[in-house]
């Protein structure tokens, strides 16, 4: 039997508002809201940027996989893996019964017609989607529609015999996701480079300084299967993970953009150089509103929250650190005491590939002890507000102590 898939919900959003109010929502965030983004308690004054937490997409696939519990309650319920970066809502839907695909006890071949299987907001691969189509099993989909947008791209791109070059972490869900709609025609070819680093190396292949030797040994495992990097390099069209940081995405591609200008001459550039913003809109809006916050003030320190495996809550934590003094929390749970603090390592500090339990670190003698503590706070799009207010509140605890 021919899968059934679920795109827009399954009629129950009013049947499940209650619970998802009750386990995400908080009212102490609310009233912050309420009073322009600010919250005073003693020496601490918090403020909130007016862009945080869930966006759009993260709220409707969250959404639909409450809804898909309620319409299959007697039912295997699956993800494919974790249905966002956010370890409290991913242990919510392990606690409501939903099993994780991606647990090493789980696997697609022991799928029946009859269980359900949620596809997370990053997407999943075509190899993955047509298994899961050849089973005959139930499908809810909860792609992003940013996502989708940026495989319309790629997609394009292969038709046209352009390669993707994919501004990304290749081991991240969406990219690797985006990366095999490149293939999707017989044409299609990708590159995933993950920074500006990377990019360089590309512009040097492009302008002949470098040789395919040299260019495969760094971007073996982050191109498509037999990637010829002399025929492959011609033509490129430029596509993000919708998470990354905006700033670098458009330095990227102008680099790539002057190396083709370079190799080929400016009249000849549509024919080897092609551009589509794929950014986000809700990931831009954070970015911007944090960036607005921190011009507004002078801070104490910023305090950024969200899951560590998080691309666009590391990338806030990012723009924070080149102002002022930043933590990036999971939770309340990191704000130990008023001397020390477990906090996730700034990405230039890092491996761009390393685990959540390998990024957290320990600091000590964080919280300021001065008169008037100004808190700068915002959290990844994928944060619910009640892990905010529990910061908002032991942050009051804490300054209350020292």
């Amino acid at each position: 039997m021919p899968a059934t898939i679920f795109r827009k919900g399954l009629d129950l959003k009013h049947d499940v508002a209650n619970d998802l109010a009750r386990d995400y929502h908080s009212q102490l965030v609310e009233k912050i809201k309420e009073s322009d983004y600010c919250w005073k308690s003693g020496r601490l004054n918090i403020y909130l940027a007016e862009d945080f937490g869930f966006c759009y997409g993260v709220d409707r696939a969250v959404d639909y996989a409450y809804q898909t519990r309620r319409r299959f309650p007697k039912q295997n319920v699956f993800l494919t893996g974790e249905i966002i970066h956010n370890p409290h809502v991913n242990s919510r839907m392990r606690e409501a019964g939903v099993r994780f695909l991606s647990d090493k006890h789980e696997t697609l071949n022991n799928l029946t017609p009859e269980d359900v299987v949620i596809l997370p907001a990053f997407g999943v691969t075509t190899h993955e989607l047509s298994q899961l189509e050849q089973v005959g099993c139930i499908i809810v989909d909860t792609t992003c529609g940013s996502v989708l947008n940026v495989w319309k791209a790629v997609r394009q791109y292969s038709v046209d015999r352009y390669t993707a070059i994919i501004h990304g972490k290749y081991h991240h869900e969406e990219t690797r996701a985006t990366a095999s709609k490149a293939l999707d025609s017989s044409n299609g070819r990708y590159l995933v480079i993950l920074d500006k680093r990377e990019a360089s190396l590309v512009c040097d292949f492009i302008l002949e300084k470098t040789s395919p030797e040299q260019f495969l040994s760094t971007f073996s495992t982050a191109c498509s299967p037999d990637f010829n990097p002399k025929t492959d390099l011609r033509q490129v069209g430029l596509a993000n993970q919708t998470t990354m940081l905006m700033s670098e995405s458009l330095e990227i591609g102008d680099m790539i953009r002057q190396a083709m200008i370079t190799r080929y001459g400016e009249k000849n550039l549509p024919k080897h150089f092609r551009a589509f913003e794929t950014i986000c809109s809700a990931t831009q809006d954070r970015q911007d509103a944090v960036t607005r916050l921190l011009h507004k003030r002078d801070f104490s320190l910023a305090v950024v929250v969200g899951g560590y495996n998080s691309s666009n809550t590391r990338n806030l934590a990012r723009i924070c650190s080149e102002r002022v003094k930043t933590f990036h929390i999971a939770d309340a749970s990191c704000l130990i005491s008023t001397t020390e603090i477990r906090h996730h390592q700034l990405a230039t500090a890092m491996p761009a590939h390393s685990t959540p339990a390998q990024s957290e670190m320990t600091t000590h003698d964080w919280l300021p002890a001065i008169d008037t503590l100004n808190v700068a706070i915002t959290s990844g799009a994928s944060t619910p507000d009640n892990i905010v207010g529990k910061v908002v509140e032991r942050l009051s605890e804490l300054a209350t102590l020292d």
